[in-house]
């Protein structure tokens, strides 16, 4: 039996939208490609070369941007100042949101209802950063931590620990509260339901939530920028560090845009299939 035809004007819709969704994926893909493109030419061919600059048909490619940079002391360091500092502060905020997540979803509180204790920490992230720089900076001045990762593990994962507790609040309310009570039934504690039934069962939602707030804390910069002056730059300080008397250097911000770029996008395609079912836990619900 033949199928039936669709109609010629949701075909027609489709090819709109399809149109619509490709515009709008090239309007974000093409600050990427502008990078790798100009990480990959020489200085002369940044003003030179026309139209989209495609390599091996607008100008001839080189690695030797890509080898100058990578092999300064400077590069280094800020990569291996953003890894830890991120990865530190990522840690640190759901080692301390998971539990008081898990405590606002579960437990009642006399004092304060505990939506308004979601509500206070989603708060928080209305904040404008800027108006804490300088209480932060005259606090780490005190506790001598100016210009140091701890100072910006500390920082950073305050300003994420809010993320953590409103995603995983609501992943812990997704979850049946009745495999934890038949848990308790059987003698384990609540810390004992938490650990060995709550805490696995929201992992791919801990792991989505790690990876968001890890890509906040690798794109970091006005904290970054105010509190550390050498040994504690991170790579968008040290990005934004390719200008100098001559001008912009887009052979070099090429580089450095790229090498931010990489790390997160890999542990996102590493971690994509958490990423996803972390996402849509609790979507459906039957």
């Amino acid at each position: 039996m033949p199928r039936p035809r669709r109609p010629l004007t949701a075909s027609f819709a489709d090819s709109i939208a399809f149109l619509a969704a490709v515009t709008v994926a090239l309007v974000f893909v093409f600050p990427i490609y502008w990078a790798f493109s100009q990480s990959l030419r020489n200085p002369i061919d940044t003003f030179t070369v026309a139209g989209f600059g495609i390599p091996w048909v607008n100008f001839q490619p080189t690695l030797d941007n890509w080898i100058d940079q990578i092999g300064t002391p400077e590069t280094f360091r800020a990569l291996a100042n953003s890894t830890i500092v991120s990865v530190s502060a990522s840690l640190l905020a759901l080692l301390l949101g998971t539990p008081a997540a898990y405590a606002i979803a579960r437990f009642r509180f006399e004092r304060w209802p505990n939506r308004d204790i979601a509500i206070w920490f989603l708060s928080q992230r209305v904040l404008p950063p800027v108006a804490t720089v300088i209480p932060f900076y005259l606090v780490m001045r005190t506790l001598g931590l100016l210009d140091t990762r701890l100072a910006l593990v500390l920082i950073d994962a305050t300003f994420v620990l809010p993320f953590v507790v409103v995603i995983l609040r609501q992943a812990f309310l997704d979850l049946p509260v009745e495999l934890e009570e038949a848990a308790l039934v059987d003698g384990a504690s609540h810390w004992g339901a938490f650990w060995r039934i709550a805490l696995p069962l929201a992992a791919p939602t801990m792991a989505a939530t790690g990876l968001i707030i890890f890509a906040f804390s690798w794109n970091e910069f006005l904290f970054a920028v105010a509190l550390a002056s050498q040994n504690a730059l991170t790579v968008p300080v040290h990005i934004a560090g390719a200008i100098d008397t001559r001008g912009v250097q887009f052979w070099f911000m090429g580089v450095r845009a790229m090498t931010a770029m990489i790390p997160p996008v890999v542990i996102a395609l590493l971690a994509q299939r958490y990423i996803v079912r972390g996402l849509t836990l609790g979507a459906v619900k039957g």
